[in-house]
């Protein structure tokens, strides 16, 4: 995923939102993506999924 940042950005976000620490996964981002674990593969599948809702600009307008 190096090719899209700013989807990696977001998995990354995702990835520490919901794994804040080690007691929830023993790696941080950086080597859980090197390994693809099931941990970044659910935050990566997360980032995907709100991409188009959060680049839809009429969806944005609506929650205005």
């Amino acid at each position: 995923m190096l090719h899209d940042l700013r989807l990696r950005e977001a998995a990354r976000e995702i990835y520490e939102a919901v794994y804040p620490g080690e007691e929830w996964t023993p790696v941080g981002f950086d080597e859980a993506e090197r390994h693809g674990t099931v941990h970044y593969r659910q935050a990566v599948q997360a980032a995907r999924r709100a991409r188009p809702i959060l680049t839809d600009a009429a969806e944005q307008l609506a929650l205005i």
